[in-house]
């Protein structure tokens, strides 16, 4: 019976069905003022019809409004849900009295309309809602307090994505309290981009407080303060929590773990602090995970929970740091992990290959190290970026089986090494490939279906891939990209393979061992693809490719070619005018071919090292950085330059033959940065303007000119210079006070004028400054200051010489010299060197020079390593005793005291700079015997203390014997190796002999300096008249030259008597002459060696290097200079003094 029972049960809905009789369910029909109130709602709306999905279909004619889109009724054909979002309403709501009459309305939303005035009050009569959405609907201003009275609100959401910036949406009159206060039934709240700074820290008890039933907080770019009340904890129902894009500035609470509903935590762009709660992690619910760009909060990851339900997880842009453990491999729900610009470390776990749902994954900025791990099974994968690492190993084919989605793929900037795979380039949905800055080395295979590809990106730019590069890449017709720069691919390439690339934008072949002809480009046949970034640098180019037809180029680079003749007119119209980056240095370009009408939107303008002569071309006034140096220009300044380069940083006409005077309308270029006019026959005085105005110039040459009169005192309290060049110029006068304003100052060099002063005291606090060249001028007195600990504490080189200082060495100057001591972390800053840097996105910078005098050699420092130290105080009038504080500068490399009238003995603690390559003392009234701890000075390259009153037998060392008698001349006390006078035993004859001194006249001096001039008319007389001697002369200075100074990575090549070119190595080179064969052998054996870390043995003819030395390299044999730089290409040059 039971079972009959419940078969009627099932039986009779099915006789329902049948008979038509219904029961359960009651067809709504509109009721007709429900109809009128929706039609009156839509005439008073104004809205494009034409976008409408909705309110354009409402029929007054179609009786059932229950019907029409974005309406529903309950069963009695009231409405009781209205969706009118992204219909394109402008106004009409602000009275809608129809609106505000639907009072059975239980869902209201508006989102993502057009309104442009505060939220309508009338809303406030809607008593029954449930649901208000009027999120991104251009709604302004304060929201209304009456909005409170809506006290049946489930969910409430006002937010917006742009806040209107004069006015923005807003709780302040009442304020977020008093507007959720009788809330109480509030499940989800959503105020994203709402004003609530008026609420400052008080947020958290405010809603733990009122909504005790909240699950969904979203609260970004509110202007919330922190910190995270413990008040908040509370809220146990918690699943979702957004609080990005506030200015939180705290840690985040532990008690997030305890939230066992958390699904979302989202916390972006914050500024937290602290360590992140690794139990969030924990929480086995929590889906998405979002707490990037706070570089403040750091942490680590030490175990992901199995069976996590993470998705997404993003730590970008904050200091997490430390190893992914291997359990990441339990996420078999993540599709995004973003981990960029973090501190992550170790290896990339090789169980990341089970993530089997992985669609997105950023590892790029971290310290990543090992071998890339396979993806086979992540065939979702459509985004991987792991660049900027430390990842090693080989590609293989094994790596991207499997990965038919894979559109873009970023490995640039690792070490990954080996021959690329060219199954790489054959993936069937891959567009964007970048394996630039890595060690990939031989030839590019060719790869199949290339014409078929969907590559538009291919960067491989900074590896050693050689050979030519293959056909197919100019066969992948939707390539938009191609950059091949600074490898070893060899061959010709003819524009006619670049211009089947139609759809080509970028291309950039520079400095490879590419010859590009560019004589196809002339054909009328020719047909170019519309280019806006072009890179030809060394490229053997001997003509301008015709590019008259670019309309879209923006970019231009042909420098280190060997185009010759004129510079074309066409070439300004590149682009419609809108080339912005012209770089044609380092060729044989001669004029500019008139008419001269620079593009109006060039910022970039680089002609240096050219043959350019005549007037200077007038720089457009967009530009910004130009470079003009290394020419043959010989006209003067045109007088209103300044007006021509109104927003310029960087002016430099170095290295020329100008004439004239500086022209006062530089003053007027305000955002000058970087001025150097050096090296040229400029004239007249320096306008007190142009230091007036140094508040934004960093730097300033005028060195080697013809200017003369004072110095202006005029530098301004905030002076901005980082280094002052006023060299070799006539000035006289003092040095201005004013200069003490300059407190960045980092180099300062007025060395060879006329000026008249004592030592600048006035410098001595100076936190910056490295570098301080006075030498050959009158500066007089003692170098007595009011010394602190403080005082020149970065100073690494100093250059007084030639001077008319006095008095004696102070021994706490020395000790102060923190530049020169060896500081822990001078490894890390080895390859650092003084340059000032500007344009900063552009990676442009200004490398400062020095000239230094070793041995009676001028020698210009290009590069100033932050490592490299010198001291140099010959030639003044110096007594007294040398002071042991000198043994403190351990980092020492040249110390010169030489021509002063010390005394006394040298120090034994000039033993401890172990560092040292060049000492000289001579000429001095030094006494004593030669200390034997110069002996364990085993990288001294260069010593001279010669004729002073040292006596005594000359200490034994593999060192000290590689020097000649020359360096222990003129002590009639010294004997023993490599004098010619043997050490007796009677000590009698050991003692010095007595220094007679005339008042009147040195006879000494004198008998010293006829010698001198004989001994070099002797020797100059052969490199004159003798042709064969000229010739075995350049030869062994250039041997020697290479050994002295190897670190460098110099090249030395004699261009004209008695100038030394050194040329950077950018790869290795065989040399032109082979006359020396018999030689080369053994120099090919001596292996790599450095300043600090070789010495020389004149009686083997080689260096020794200390395998336990660390040697500072500038840079890589096979580098490349990624950024322009104001320096020429010579970066050492020598001038010997006869």
């Amino acid at each position: 019976m039971r079972f009959l029972h419940f078969l009627w049960l099932f039986l009779i809905p099915f006789f329902q069905i049948l008979s038509g009789i219904e029961i359960f369910l009651v067809s709504s029909q509109c009721l007709d003022h429900q109809k009128s109130l929706l039609l009156k709602l839509n005439g008073t709306l104004q809205y494009d019809s034409s976008l409408s999905t909705k309110l354009a279909r409402w029929n007054q004619n179609t009786s059932e409004c229950c019907n029409w889109d974005g309406v529903t009724c309950d069963l009695s054909g009231h409405v009781i849900a209205l969706e009118l979002d992204n219909e394109t309403i402008s106004s009409g709501i602000e009275n809608s009295s129809a609106l505000f009459s639907l009072q059975y309305l239980e869902k209201l939303n508006l989102a993502y309309n057009r309104f442009s005035v505060g939220i309508p009050v009338g809303i406030s009569n809607l008593t029954n809602l449930k649901y208000l959405n009027l999120s991104n609907a251009g709604f302004l201003g304060q929201i209304p307090m009456m909005l409170s009275r809506l006290t049946r609100l489930v969910t409430l959401d006002l937010s917006t994505l742009f806040p209107d910036a004069i006015h923005p949406l807003k709780l302040e009159n009442p304020n977020l309290t008093h507007f959720i206060e009788n809330s109480t039934e509030l499940r989800e709240l959503y105020l994203d981009g709402v004003d609530l700074s008026a609420q400052r820290a008080e947020w958290c008890q405010s809603l733990s407080s009122y909504l005790p039933n909240l699950t969904v907080l979203s609260l970004r770019t509110c202007q919330i303060s922190g910190p995270i009340d413990d008040s908040l904890s509370q809220l146990q129902f918690l699943s979702i929590i957004r609080l990005d894009q506030n200015n939180l500035s705290t840690t985040v609470p532990e008690y997030f773990s305890n939230f066992s509903n958390l699904t979302t935590l989202t916390l972006g762009s914050c500024n937290l602090q602290g360590t992140f709660p690794e139990r969030i992690f924990q929480v086995s619910v929590l889906e998405v995970l979002e707490l990037s760009n706070n570089k403040l909060l750091s942490g680590s990851i030490q175990n992901f929970p199995r069976y996590g339900s993470l998705r997404r997880i993003s730590l970008s842009y904050t200091s997490f740091s430390g190893s992914l453990p291997e359990s990441i491999s339990n996420l078999q729900n993540l599709s995004r992990l973003e981990l960029s610009n973090c501190n992550f470390n170790g290896p990339i776990p090789s169980t990341m290959a089970n993530l089997t749902n992985l669609v997105y994954l950023d590892f790029s900025f971290n310290n990543f190290t090992g071998f890339i791990p396979y993806f086979q099974r992540s065939k979702k994968l459509t985004y991987l970026d792991l660049s900027r690492n430390g990842l090693t190993g080989l590609l293989s084919r094994a790596h991207f089986e499997g990965l038919s989605e894979l559109v873009y793929m970023s490995l640039g900037n690792n070490s990954l090494n080996g021959i690329l795979p060219a199954e790489i380039f054959e993936l069937p949905s891959l567009q964007q490939l970048s394996l630039y800055s890595n060690q990939f080395v031989g030839q590019v295979d060719e790869f199949r279906n290339a014409s078929s590809s969907p590559l538009d990106t291919i960067d491989l730019r900074n590896n050693h891939l050689n050979g030519s590069i293959p056909k197919s890449m100019f066969e992948v017709g939707r390539l938009k990209v191609l950059s091949l720069s600074f490898n070893f691919f060899s061959g010709t390439v003819s524009l006619d393979l670049i211009g089947k690339l139609s759809n080509l934008s970028k291309l950039e072949l520079s400095y490879n061992n590419l010859t590009v002809d560019a004589s196809s480009s002339n054909s009328t046949s020719f047909a170019f693809p519309q280019l806006s970034i072009l890179k030809l640098a060394s490229c053997r180019l001997q003509k301008f490719p015709d590019l008259k037809n670019q309309s879209r180029m923006i970019h231009l680079d042909l420098s280190d070619n060997q185009i010759g003749g004129a510079i074309p007119n066409w070439i300004w119209g590149i682009g419609g005018g809108a080339l912005a980056h012209l770089n044609l240095s380092f060729n044989h370009l001669e004029y500019v071919e008139q008419p001269y009408n620079a593009s109006n939107n060039l910022v970039v303008f680089d002609l240096h090292s050219n043959n350019i002569k005549g007037d200077l071309p007038i720089p457009p006034p967009s530009a910004i950085y130009v470079d003009y140096s290394s020419n043959n220009l010989n006209n003067s300044i045109p007088l209103d330059i300044g007006n021509s380069l109104a927003l310029a940083s960087f002016f430099s006409i170095a290295n020329n033959s100008i004439t004239g005077m500086i022209p006062e309308s530089i003053c007027n270029i305000s955002y000058l940065q970087v001025l150097d006019l050096s090296n040229n026959k400029l004239s007249g005085t320096i306008p007190p303007c142009l230091l007036h105005n140094s508040t934004s110039l960093g730097v300033l040459n005028l060195g080697n000119n013809r200017l003369h009169g004072v110095i202006p005192d005029s530098f301004p309290i905030g002076c901005a210079l980082k280094t002052l060049d006023l060299s070799r110029n006539t000035f006289e006068g003092k040095l201005p006070k004013s200069l003490v304003n300059c407190t960045l100052l980092e180099v300062l060099n007025v060395g060879n004028n006329r000026l008249v002063d004592r030592f600048p005291c006035m410098l001595s606090n100076s936190n910056s400054l490295s570098v301080l060249v006075l030498r050959s001028n009158q500066f007089n007195g003692n170098l007595t200051c009011d010394i602190t600990t403080n005082s020149w504490q970065d100073l690494q080189i100093i250059d007084i010489a030639s001077n008319r200082f006095t008095g004696v060495l102070n021994p706490e100057c020395f000790s102060n010299w923190r530049g020169m001591i060896v500081a822990h972390d001078n490894v890390e800053t080895a390859h650092n060197h003084i340059q000032y840097k500007f344009l900063q996105l552009s990676n442009f910078y200004y490398q400062d020079t020095v000239t230094l005098t070793i041995k009676g050699m001028e020698l210009e420092l290009v590069k100033i390593l932050r490592v490299f130290t010198s001291i140099d105080f010959s030639s003044n009038r110096f007594h007294g005793m040398i002071p042991d504080t000198v043994g403190d500068l351990s980092s020492l490399y040249l110390l010169n005291l030489s021509y002063n009238a010390l005394e006394g003995p040298i120090p034994k603690s000039v033993g401890k700079l172990q560092m040292l390559e060049s000492l000289d003392l001579s000429t001095n009234h030094l006494s004593g015997e030669i200390p034997s701890e110069l002996a364990s000075l085993t990288f001294l390259a260069a010593l001279n203390v010669s004729f002073n009153n040292l006596f005594g037998k000359i200490p034994q060392g593999i060192q000290l014997q590689t020097f000649s008698g020359d360096s222990f001349e003129g002590n009639r006390g010294l004997c023993g190796f490599p004098l010619s006078n043997s050490c007796k035993s009677d000590a009698s004859e050991l003692t010095p002999a007595p220094s007679s001194q005339d008042d009147s006249y040195d006879w000494q001096f004198i008998f010293k300096g006829v010698g001198y001039g004989v001994g070099a008319a002797v020797s100059i007389a052969p490199l004159l008249f003798y042709k064969r001697g000229r010739k075995y002369c350049d030869k062994h200075l250039e041997r020697m030259l290479k050994l002295m100074f190897p670190r460098f990575g110099f090249t030395y090549t004699r261009f004209h008597p008695g100038k030394v070119v050194a040329v950077e190595h950018y790869e290795d080179e065989t040399p032109d002459d082979t006359e020396d064969d018999d030689e080369g052998g053994k120099e090919a054996s001596l292996g790599r060696y450095c300043v600090f870390c070789s010495k020389l043995d004149f009686q083997r003819k080689e260096a020794i290097h200390d395998p336990k030395c660390t040697c500072h390299m500038s840079s890589s044999l096979i580098s490349f200079p990624l950024a322009p730089s104001s320096s020429s290409p010579l970066l050492v040059i020598c001038h010997k003094k006869f």
